[in-house]
């Protein structure tokens, strides 16, 4: 079941004496958080009213209602913040990284299970999905068309095209 409320950056400490406060993101770009006027606090039971948001260098500085001294602002530290999934449309053949997270990846042709996609890197290019298969080594498979035949998230798998030489080490 996907969950309606995602992780989306930790509150690392407090910016100025105004209450604001700088968040370390945890989306493709800093630039992402901009765009809400609300977010949440405890997993989503407690929603916070966003009054200002700018990214600075890597972090986004966010300014919340009812957070107007340092002394309030500190209260915050360390907290996780998150966004309602409904607060956001993604494009087709975009997803969640929380949504990707345990899906049962398999050859779209010989049905062979590779394991479960543990992690998810960034690198720039594009995505790196690591799989797991029963405590066994880690592999890694580009997220590209060549090698992505269909992510079913309903369905909880990923069906790939292994590049050659990406498995062929196994037994």
């Amino acid at each position: 079941m996907k969950k309606k409320f995602l992780e989306t950056g930790k509150i690392v400490t407090t910016h100025g004496v105004a209450g604001e406060v700088r968040v370390y993101p945890w989306c493709d770009s800093p630039d992402f958080l901009l765009d809400f006027d609300t977010l949440y606090l405890e997993k989503g039971r407690r929603p916070v009213q966003v009054e200002n948001a700018r990214v600075h260098k890597n972090v986004v500085i966010l300014k919340l209602a009812g957070v107007d001294t340092m002394n309030d602002a500190l209260q915050l530290r360390d907290k996780i913040l998150y966004i309602d999934r409904d607060d956001v449309e993604l494009a087709e053949g975009e997803y969640f990284v929380q949504d990707l997270m345990g899906l049962s990846v398999v050859d779209a042709d010989t049905g062979r299970e590779y394991g479960t996609l543990t992690d998810v890197s960034q690198t720039g290019a594009n995505d790196v999905y690591h799989i797991q298969k029963d405590g066994g080594p880690e592999r890694l498979i580009p997220a590209i068309p060549d090698v992505i035949v269909k992510t079913d998230i309903e369905g909880g798998r990923l069906l790939i095209r292994p590049l050659k030489g990406l498995f062929e080490d196994e037994d």
